[in-house]
């Protein structure tokens, strides 16, 4: 892969970041990690980014994001949006978003739930109401809190996410598997023109 593409997918505007997600396996790029699941994957890279003492919110955020950039390139999930405008959409940067031609696929990314769940729920509205089969996922590490929010789907509290993933579970591996079907339908958006019609000038 390309120095530039690498960028792409793992580079944030805190080199820390991409120093600390490059060194993790030594020499070994995420390229060459072994795995045999994407929990594998996941369980692989978190359990040594757990050795480090103390790390930021941000840094923990941002390696998280890392992660699974990282996984969906290895899963040949391709291509994909990160920090994602769409049109019509204000005011929302999506984490990840997959594009075919008959709905966008959101992938939102929390490595901390409490009321932040609320975000990616507004987000998923704010996305369903200009593509109406849009789907949108949450991506969590934290098991309990995940279950909470299901329980808050089956209320009607959350009503925008299509589902809560708890990616220390077999969860992620359905979702991923679910996406592998419809890969080949992974495309770059068309540009659009705000206003058509016969222009008078």
């Amino acid at each position: 892969m390309g120095l530039l593409y690498k960028k792409r997918l793992i580079s944030t505007k805190n080199t820390k970041v991409e120093k600390v997600f490059d060194g993790l396996f030594g020499e070994m790029t995420f390229e060459q990690i072994p795995y045999t699941t994407p929990l594998d994957y996941i369980n692989k890279y978190w359990t040594e980014f757990s050795k480090i003492s103390k790390p930021s919110n941000s840094l923990i955020g941002n390696m998280w994001e890392c992660v699974v950039n990282t996984l969906l390139y290895r899963e040949g999930l391709l291509p994909f949006y990160r920090q994602a405008k769409v049109s019509f959409v204000p005011n929302v940067n999506f984490d990840i978003l997959l594009y075919t031609p008959s709905f966008p696929i959101n992938i939102s990314l929390k490595t901390s739930l409490r009321e932040r769940y609320k975000q990616a729920d507004l987000e998923a509205i704010a996305l369903k109401y200009v593509h109406r089969r849009a789907r949108s996922y949450l991506l969590t590490l934290e098991s309990e809190e995940a279950q909470k929010c299901k329980e808050k789907v089956k209320s009607g509290d959350i009503i925008g996410l299509d589902g809560i993933i708890d990616c220390n579970t077999n969860e992620i591996n359905v979702l991923i598997g679910e996406l592998q079907k419809i890969k080949s339908e992974f495309t770059e958006s068309r540009k659009i023109e705000i206003v058509t019609g016969i222009l008078i000038k």
